[in-house]
């Protein structure tokens, strides 16, 4: 078949002159689409009887999805059950073409039929049951239905092993649902593994141990990310030595530049840049759902690129030819990040900053941008990257845009005489020990509620029981929908005090709060995410309301609840200052934003660019898992220390594990753990 044409090949396929291996052959030798459709067509055509008619079907099926046509691909996935209704490959390919024509109920049912299909306990059936439950799943928890989809994925996770990303969402789905503990041990899984395999994102709303935050993330990044392969492959390029010009390129990588926090936080930023000094580039790799906030970014950046459709290796050409200085990474480990791509190195110099709270354990972000208060110097061994600060790290657009309109109490469903403690942060965020305080709280003020911002009907309802559980009246537990950004922020003025969560705080909903003038009280702890609103609500002026106590946080908020002085005070002081304090001085924050650009720029040139610290990640790891399987108390800085440093100290007698920065030389001094 070698000297034939694609006619002749086409020919003997319809004389059925042609084997499965034979079709699979002629394939390769005609790549080209058209071609491979006839082909394919025309055996399965004139093959009816073969036997091997639904491989044909389904590889069909996989060519035209490949190409962009999920209508054919569907019609020739159908064609493969109606072949062989015992192939479940069909299915599960079926069904994911069903979900992109936006046939998600029928998609369901087509991974169901496969589920309950395979009886026989074999390893490629169960392989292929957990697989079709994990898909129910992730449609389940598209649609909102949390949990529908928390059960599809723990049933896929006690027949098969938990693969890393089921088990991630499985633990997101209980945070978000409330059901405490949101770890829980699951049939074949032991506890130790579920703690390894966790989101970082999931962990730092769970624990404040900011050294096993910076391990999961190390693991994270190497399993979803991990290091680049051909062209981008060390040695097999060079970064730029210079800029192209006298300004610097400062190229902006997110998707999340349009109604989003992140998109509200930096709006006025591209405006203020003074280009002057730089070039501000825009890569967008976020859904296509153009907006007004996304339209005004694009008006007052120097350029714009939407990369969401582009390959990591198409991306990283593209920053490259942009001849880029310094890249800075909104997005970290969230919703639609590109981390592979940025393991490709497209940029001399490349930066973790806002879009993701705390580090990003990779061997390819050379710095971290925070502040003072979020991350003291004594900290800077929580993360791999070079610590660079801003008077503030978090930036606001004083431009935003507020309604008018202000509800009533009433209008609210709030009481009129109640004392409004306020927390409209995610319900991932609560964790039981916050909501023991919150409950602390309404016990010392009785004509206090709590105000949440609602989710789904049964994680309201678990709340209210929570309350229940402790003495606490389910009525003062009190939930509000959701509203376009506009409408939100006034509903602020309703409450009198802002409530923060722990260990993951505030961030936009905290500033949002402060900039409507509404005090905040918060707990600040070791971690990244659990220091945030602390420098926010310093940086506004009332460094007095960030407490590292929690019987300070308690105190603190009980005596504005039962001080209408001294929240009046706070009110009025917070709308005096709001133009003039550092926490909404945007051209402040933009100018030392250049200003760290310049000084990495810098060491860049003089061949100082820092090298992420990821020595002993795997030694930390079991340490911070074994901390918390023992529920070791941590609560102060010298007892954290020198938990790490007394196991190092053990593993290392054991197997010489080499000395690095982070804690053998300890930032609280030396502990006499070490003789070193």
């Amino acid at each position: 078949m070698n000297g034939d044409s694609f006619q002749d090949v086409l020919d003997r396929a319809a004389r059925r002159e042609m084997t499965l291996l034979d079709l699979l052959g002629a394939a390769d030798k005609f790549p080209a689409l058209q071609q491979q459709i006839e082909l394919y067509t025309t055996w399965i055509n004139n093959n009816a009887a073969s036997g091997f008619t639904h491989i044909a079907c389904f590889n069909l099926g996989a060519i035209l999805s490949k190409h962009g046509n999920p209508n054919g691909a569907k019609a020739a996935y159908e064609a493969a059950i109606r072949a062989n209704p015992d192939f479940p490959q069909s299915y599960l390919n079926l069904g994911s073409m069903l979900e992109v024509l936006g046939q998600v109920d029928k998609a369901v049912e087509t991974w169901s039929t496969l589920v309950t299909k395979y009886a026989a306990v074999t390893p490629d059936s169960v392989s292929y049951k957990a697989m079709a439950l994990r898909h129910i799943g992730r449609v389940y928890e598209t649609q909102k239905r949390p949990p529908l989809a928390e059960t599809m994925l723990q049933q896929s996770i006690e027949i098969q092993d938990a693969s890393y990303d089921t088990l991630q969402h499985y633990i997101l789905l209980r945070q978000g649902q409330c059901k405490w503990p949101a770890l829980t041990s699951l049939y074949g899984t032991p506890m130790e593994t579920i703690l390894k395999k966790m989101a970082p994102l999931s962990l730092a709303a769970m624990f404040d141990d900011a050294i096993f935050q910076l391990t999961i993330s190390n693991i994270y990044n190497h399993n979803t990310a991990g290091y680049p392969a051909g062209k981008f492959t060390a040695g097999s390029w060079a970064p730029p030595d210079a800029p192209r010009s006298g300004r610097l390129r400062i190229g902006y990588l997110s998707s999340d530049l349009r109604r989003h926090a992140i998109g509200y936080l930096m709006s006025e930023i591209f405006e203020l840049h003074d280009r002057a000094k730089v070039e501000v580039l825009i890569y967008y790799c976020g859904p296509d759902i153009p907006d007004d906030v996304q339209g005004r970014i694009k008006s007052t950046s120097d350029q714009w690129t939407d990369i969401y459709k582009m390959s990591d290796e198409q991306a990283a050409c593209k920053i490259l030819e942009d001849r880029v200085d310094i890249l800075i990474d909104v997005n970290g480990y969230t919703n639609f990040s590109r981390t592979r791509l940025l393991s490709m190195r497209p940029a001399p110099i490349i930066v973790n900053w806002l879009g993701y709270p705390g580090t990003l354990g990779s061997p390819y972000h050379d710095y971290i941008i925070a502040d003072d208060y979020i991350v003291p110097e004594k900290y800077e061994v929580f993360y791999s990257e070079r610590v660079m600060r801003l008077p503030c790290y978090q930036p606001n657009d004083r431009k935003r845009v507020v309604s008018p309109q202000v509800p009533t109490r009433a209008e609210a469903g709030l009481p009129d005489d109640a004392i409004v403690y306020c927390c409209f942060n995610g319900s991932h965020k609560i964790t039981p020990v916050i909501f023991d305080l919150w409950e602390q709280i309404l016990r010392q003020v009785p004509n206090g509620v709590l105000w949440l911002m609602g989710t789904q009907l049964e994680t309201n309802e678990r709340l209210k029981q929570h309350a229940a559980n402790v003495g606490i009246a389910p009525e003062r537990v009190i939930f509000t929908g959701w509203a376009a950004n506009a409408d939100h922020v006034p509903r602020y003025l309703l409450a009198d005090v802002i409530l923060d969560t722990w260990p993951y705080g505030a961030h936009t909903t905290a500033s949002d709060a402060l900039w409507m003038g509404v005090p905040v009280v918060t707990l600040s702890g070791r971690s990244f995410a659990s220091r945030v609103c602390g420098s926010l609500a310093r940086s506004a002026g009332i460094p007095e309301l960030v407490c590292e106590q929690p019987a300070d946080y308690v105190a603190r908020a009980v005596e504005l609840g039962l001080n209408p002085a001294k929240r009046q005070y706070y009110k009025e002081f917070l709308k005096a200052n709001r133009d003039t304090c550092t926490l909404f001085d945007t051209p402040k924050l933009v100018r030392h934003l250049e200003g760290l650009c310049e000084t990495m720029w810098k060491e860049y040139e003089a061949g100082a660019i820092p090298r992420p610290d990821l020595t002993n990640m795997g030694v930390y790891l079991d340490i911070g898992v074994e901390l918390q399987m023992a529920g070791v108390d941590l609560a102060n800085d010298r007892d954290y220390f020198n938990a790490y440093r007394q196991r190092l100290a053990y593993r290392h007698s054991f197997s010489s594990i080499p000395a690095d920065r982070r804690l053998w030389q300890n930032p609280e001094g030396d502990l006499g753990v070490l003789n070193r």
